[in-house]
């Protein structure tokens, strides 16, 4: 009996430790969240006037996912597919100032349930409501529906770079050792206003999209812009090396990954490309072969079911993303068939103009994207930077008619379309609307019964795309 009992308690021991050895196994992640990062403005992306050579080294030592987009084109809506890998219509999460519901689970709780130490820090995540507005206040407190600070063990969402870097550093200090854990590190770069006057490149020596009006004022805009992505590179940095320091690069799967398109024209709070399609890297030396590159079609969604994944836990049914680690080893992973995304109500104001309150929804393949704008009848008005300088040169030169005519007709239309319909490949920066075409009538019909069947399952309440 005693026997018996003593190789009972070995088979345990060896259980444990192989229990243990596999917990300690798991990879640590950190997640890096820019804030309003379009692709391709990054060095690796292959803008070519631009020095980000930290991102650029770690894209070397990785992957990079060409063709990833987030699931709307504003922080909220979008943050909120990411940290769920659920859609916004999903998890009704499609007014900008809502609290992502306790019901709704976030994949940092699911990290933290299977032996994660985990935190977020830095740039706010968006996901706790809007505490600028008093009345907003009084009903999260009273329903207590600031629900973060009980889904991870460390949560600070302020500060600038150096307290940034300070509240990283002290959850790294703080985190158990032997205990994985996950972090996501958020910036404000290069989000609005543009303040990184010493890191901004020239703006006569800089590449303009091509359907954008080169003017003197937009180049510095631009150039502003580029600027605050090649700070945010600088900060990049600092985390890297850090984490180099203390001996974790080895097993920590680094992911850096922008939240949603620039405040540029045409991009942040619109479905065009600029809004919605961003940066996405990923790095883990003993996980990933340095120097990938894929073309798989990656959506927001996708971030939780990979962290899980590579973690070695369980996916929940609920969530509808990808789980990206075969592209790791696989070139041929394809990813998604489609993408699709949404445009819902955008920061406090009230419905006055297209950038505070605008209804859209797209889908889109490698090949054609379809853009259904529900209040087509509201003309374009730009999200956080109606008040610039090269935004009211540009207005003031329509006034006056001497705006050059494609630049006019995509800016400052009295109206949009209910539709519009693109090809990706010929036609990039999407300027010329195929809807209503009879040769794109077939794939126009079959993006448009997609959308609708996609819109029924997450119980849209838009109408409906095709009419009975």
């Amino acid at each position: 009996m005693i026997r018996f009992v003593t190789l009972f308690a070995l088979v345990l021991l060896h259980f444990t430790a192989l229990a243990q050895a596999k917990k300690s196994r798991q990879p640590n992640i950190i997640l890096i969240v820019s804030d309003d990062h379009s692709a391709p403005f990054l060095g690796c992306y292959g803008y070519p006037e631009i020095k980000t050579p930290n991102i650029d080294k770690l894209a070397a030592e990785g992957i990079i996912f060409k063709k990833a987009y987030t699931t709307a084109p504003q922080c909220v809506l979008s943050r909120a597919a990411i940290m769920t890998g659920r859609n916004t219509l999903d998890i009704q999460m499609t007014r900008f100032s809502a609290p992502l519901d306790a019901s709704v689970t976030s994949y940092p709780e699911l990290l933290r349930k299977g032996g994660y130490h985990t935190g977020i820090l830095g740039r706010s995540f968006h996901l706790d409501g809007n505490r600028r507005v008093p009345e907003t206040v009084a009903v999260l407190e009273k329903y207590n529906l600031e629900t973060f600070k009980n889904r991870v063990d460390y949560l600070k969402a302020s500060g600038n770079r150096d307290t940034i870097f300070q509240q990283y550093t002290e959850f790294l200090d703080q985190a158990p050792k032997g205990k994985p854990f996950f972090v996501q590190v958020g910036y404000s770069d290069p989000h609005r206003v543009f303040n990184a006057k010493n890191f901004e490149p020239d703006p006569a020596k800089i590449s303009v999209p091509a359907h954008w009006p080169d003017t003197k004022l937009l180049r510095e805009d631009f150039a502003a812009y580029l600027g605050e992505i090649q700070r945010l590179d600088s900060d990049v940095g600092r985390v890297l090396e850090d984490l180099k320091k203390r001996g974790l690069d080895q097993n920590t799967l680094v992911v850096f990954i922008g939240d949603n398109g620039g405040a540029l024209l045409r991009g942040k709070g619109t479905l065009y490309d600029l809004g919605i399609h961003v940066p996405l890297i990923m790095r883990h030396p003993g996980l990933i072969k340095a120097g990938q590159t894929s073309d798989a079609l990656v959506s927001g969604i996708d971030i939780a079911p990979t962290f899980l994944s590579v973690a070695g836990l369980p996916v929940p049914k609920e969530i509808t993303g990808q789980n990206l680690a075969p592209a790791f080893s696989n070139p041929q992973f394809a990813g998604h068939d489609h993408i699709f995304a949404v445009r819902g109500a955008h920061g406090q104001g009230l419905p006055t103009n297209s950038s505070n309150f605008d209804l859209g929804r797209t889908i889109f393949n490698k090949k054609y994207k379809l853009i259904y704008n529900a209040i087509w009848q509201i003309p374009y008005h730009p999200v956080d930077f109606a008040g610039q300088p090269f935004w009211l040169d540009l207005k003031q030169k329509h006034a006056e008619g001497t705006l050059a005519e494609p630049f006019d007709k995509l800016l400052f239309a009295d109206r949009r379309q209910m539709f519009e319909l693109y090809d990706e490949e010929k036609d990039p920066f999407e300027t010329n609307n195929l809807a209503g075409k009879p040769e794109a009538k077939q794939i126009e019909h079959e993006l448009k019964s997609r959308l609708q069947e996609w819109m029924i399952v997450n119980r849209d309440y838009l109408p409906l795309p095709i009419a009975p």
